[in-house]
């Protein structure tokens, strides 16, 4: 029920934070599908006897993507504050369907490159606003899982543009699949401009306190929980809104923005590495792997099962330890591929290895968000996030730089197990301040990695 004391808008109904999560989810299972779909179709781009495109240009392209997410990401750190998460989400929506559409009808490799790099651009911009939005309206004792869930939706799109390219390829262009990509101006657009809610801190944060209050009131989250030390000013003009960004750096983040940056940068060099390179390094050491798109789905379905049960437990015994964890789990699991073993522990051990990759990178994700008061949690996401892309980016050349090497396929599992160490020494660097159960940023005293003095 809503509470008396808050003013109520004339007709607002009651609703809850698993609507939020809900579009959130969808978002994200477009970002996925958008992202994965071009690993699915290399092999018919390169084909394709209208385009002269080889592997090394390929490759190119599909670095492309990546460099864009990253300027989105980190324009969006810059944007949160005088546009609002949901200006930017719905703004980010639009941008990346539009290139998707364009790019069915790319007439070269050079365009197609540039309409890829585009769709970076708005792809990086929802990641950072859909984590913040998410935690934002969860429960305070389930913004972990609540995270999980919801960022799940990137392993779920790239089983859904692998699967896809499956069942079309061998009939249709492979344009209809990037049209697929366009879905979201028609289908999730209409239903986030009517249902998604503004950012109850920014509505604090611009002066907006009734409405902050309103909204908090009709999604049922505890008003104090999202904005209790929030600096209220009366008008959101450059003079009187302080930047987060700019905060971040200050003496009392330095150190937590440094080491969220570090951590996001190994995850995601783990995620694009193995997404990219495990078929090929499998190949390479002599299993009979069958279709490709095997190992591919038990990967993504390691995450989505392992990263939302450790996103339960974190919620329990704090998600810096299960951070750490799981990171140590992607030494071992991918340690343990170098070595010769049956089919069936293959499969668990990639299924594991999806977990200490793309889940460790769902679990950072979640922590970074909790870590920091709402105020400043969209843009400590960016600004990790941001970083984090260039290890994104690093993942799929090394792969390729150590296969010319001809180092051998087990060089790859060493490479990826220092990472993932590297990962978890960096998690257990991120301090344990007080500051953000003081203000609000969703931590249980205790139960989420920040402990009251």
């Amino acid at each position: 029920m809503s509470r008396p004391d808050v003013p109520q808008r004339p007709g607002a109904k009651q609703r809850t934070g698993i609507l939020v999560l809900i579009l959130c989810f969808v978002t994200i299972v477009f970002d996925g599908y958008d992202l994965v779909v071009y690993g699915s179709t290399v092999p018919t781009l390169i084909a394709y006897d209208d385009w002269n495109l080889d592997s090394g240009g390929a490759g190119l392209i599909g670095s492309m993507a990546l460099v864009g997410m990253l300027l989105g990401t980190m324009t969006v750190g810059f944007l949160t504050d005088r546009l609002g998460r949901r200006r930017i989400m719905l703004g980010s929506i639009v941008w990346f369907s539009i290139c998707m559409l364009a790019t069915v009808f790319a007439p070269n490799e050079y365009v197609f490159g540039v309409l890829r790099f585009l769709t970076g651009i708005g792809l990086g911009g929802v990641v950072p606003t859909c984590i913040a939005l998410t935690v934002e309206f969860a429960p305070k004792e389930r913004r972990n899982l609540a995270n999980a869930v919801m960022f799940s939706g990137y392993s779920v799109g790239g089983v859904i543009a692998a699967v896809s390219a499956i069942a079309l390829l061998p009939d249709i262009n492979f344009k209809v699949l990037y049209l697929l990509g366009a879905l979201p101006l028609v289908t999730l657009l209409p239903v986030a401009y009517k249902f998604l809610p503004e950012s109850i801190s920014y509505l604090a944060r611009t002066g907006r306190d009734d409405e902050a209050r309103v909204t908090a009131a009709q999604f049922g989250v505890l008003y104090e929980d999202v904005v209790s030390a929030e600096p209220i000013v009366a008008k959101p003009d450059t003079d009187t809104v302080q930047s987060g960004m700019r905060e971040l750096f200050t003496p009392r983040w330095l150190r937590s923005t440094i080491v969220f940056a570090l951590a996001n940068f190994c995850g995601l060099l783990l995620v694009y590495g193995l997404n990219t390179w495990l078929p090929q390094i499998m190949r390479s050491a002599g299993y009979a792997l069958g279709s490709a798109l095997a190992f591919l789905l038990v990967l993504n379905l390691g995450a989505i099962v392992g990263s939302i049960s450790a996103s339960y437990i974190a919620d329990r015994i704090g998600i810096q330890k299960v951070v750490i964890t799981s990171f140590l789990v992607a030494f071992g699991a991918v340690m343990l591929l170098s070595v010769n073993l049956p089919m069936a522990l293959l499969f668990v051990f990639v299924a594991f290895a999806g977990l200490g990759s793309v889940g460790t990178q769902i679990l950072v994700g979640g922590f970074c968000a909790t870590h920091y008061p709402q105020r400043l949690s969209a843009n400590a996401l960016a600004w990790s996030l941001g970083v984090g892309r260039v290890g994104a980016i690093c993942g799929p050349v090394i792969g390729g730089v150590i296969a010319d090497l001809a180092f051998g396929y087990q060089v790859n599992f060493y490479v990826f197990g220092a990472v993932a160490v590297a990962g978890a020494v960096v998690a257990a660097l991120v301090p344990r301040s007080t500051d953000a159960a003081q203000t609000g940023a969703g931590s249980v005293s205790g139960r989420q990695g920040v402990r009251a003095p």
